[in-house]
């Protein structure tokens, strides 16, 4: 039996303009990712969602994994999304959870995603996260939102992912991470969400970092430099995806829901969308010239990294006079 919540084609579906290829960074994270498009497919509006960008913070050793906030998401969409107790097989609680109404999102091995194929599918393990909307048991067919776009896989696919027939897990393996998303209160969109997003852009600014993130991140990666320059690629790759992509995609991010709040809450607001575009420029240059600097070639952290610090300074100081904080 087939069970869906939404209805939804894979073949017709259309991303949200958040990811199409104009953008400086097509993708962000799996989490915030798989959310865009949730909300796209809810016909609700993920670009106001994202107050949480103006928050954001480097963590020491990496640009923090940012992700729409649980809390956020039920005050402006009246979305309720609580961790699930798997106690029995994945599969079981998909079927039952869809047949409800609800969504999930699911810690899934991205080596069973054909949607990843040429980066880990059937090549390379890796923790990613996934929204199922359809389910046919009989049929060993999955729909699922992922990354930039709605997807379905099936047959052995569908045994790895859901942990089925010969990927069946033995007890000795923890159970995966899952969440249940009610939709019987979503709702409020439009008009109404200025006042939400208001109160959410508050609360954002006033919790940003207390000092400026992208000179923290600068002094890490002066001192990673000589270890950067003995890893292989895929060393490399993993670190500029925790660092520059992190930095650069949360700036896009932020300038785009600036531009909300311009678009809505009476303008004057461009030229920190502006500051904030351009730490996402300049973090694509940072990936490019920490790969010259891995191997050896002269690279300049300050002149790259110092006017993003100043525009950080600038972006923030404009918000919080707005916005208070």
């Amino acid at each position: 039996m087939r069970i869906e919540v939404l209805g939804i084609d894979a073949a017709t579906y259309v991303p949200h303009p958040l990811h199409t290829d104009k953008r400086e960074w097509s993708e962000t994270n799996c989490y915030v990712d798989l959310w865009i498009e949730v909300l796209n497919a809810l016909h609700l509006d993920p670009v106001a969602a994202a107050a949480f960008s103006l928050s954001s913070d480097f963590e020491g050793d990496q640009w923090a994994m940012f992700k729409y906030p649980t809390s956020d998401l039920r005050l402006l969409f009246g979305l309720e999304v609580a961790e699930l107790n798997v106690w029995r097989p994945l599969v079981d609680h998909v079927a039952e959870q869809l047949g409800f109404g609800r969504l999930l999102t699911v810690d899934v091995d991205a080596w069973f995603l054909p949607d990843t194929e040429g980066v880990t599918y059937r090549d390379g393990h890796q923790k990613t996260t996934i929204a199922p909307q359809m389910l046919d048991v009989e049929q060993r067919r999955l729909g699922y939102f992922h990354n930039a776009g709605y997807f379905e896989l099936e047959g052995d696919d569908f045994d790895g992912i859901l942990r089925v027939g010969d990927y069946e897990d033995p007890p000795s393996v923890l159970p995966p991470y899952v969440e249940v998303v009610k939709l019987e209160q979503v709702g409020h969109d439009g008009d109404e969400l200025l006042g939400p997003v208001r109160i959410l852009t508050r609360e954002h600014v006033a919790r940003r970092p207390t000092t400026n993130p992208l000179l923290r991140m600068k002094k890490r990666l002066s001192d990673d430099l000589p270890w950067l320059g003995a890893q292989d690629f895929d060393t490399f790759h993993r670190y500029a995806f925790g660092t520059c992509r992190q930095c650069g995609s949360n700036a896009e991010l932020a300038a785009t829901f600036v531009d909300w709040l311009d678009a809505h809450d009476g303008g004057g607001l461009n030229p920190i969308a502006e500051r904030f575009r351009a730490i996402s420029s300049a973090a694509k240059g940072l990936q490019i010239g920490l790969a010259r600097a891995a191997r050896g070639r002269r690279f300049d952290l300050d002149e790259c990294l110092d006017p993003m610090a100043a525009d950080w300074d600038e972006a923030m100081a404009g918000l919080a006079e707005r916005y208070g904080g």
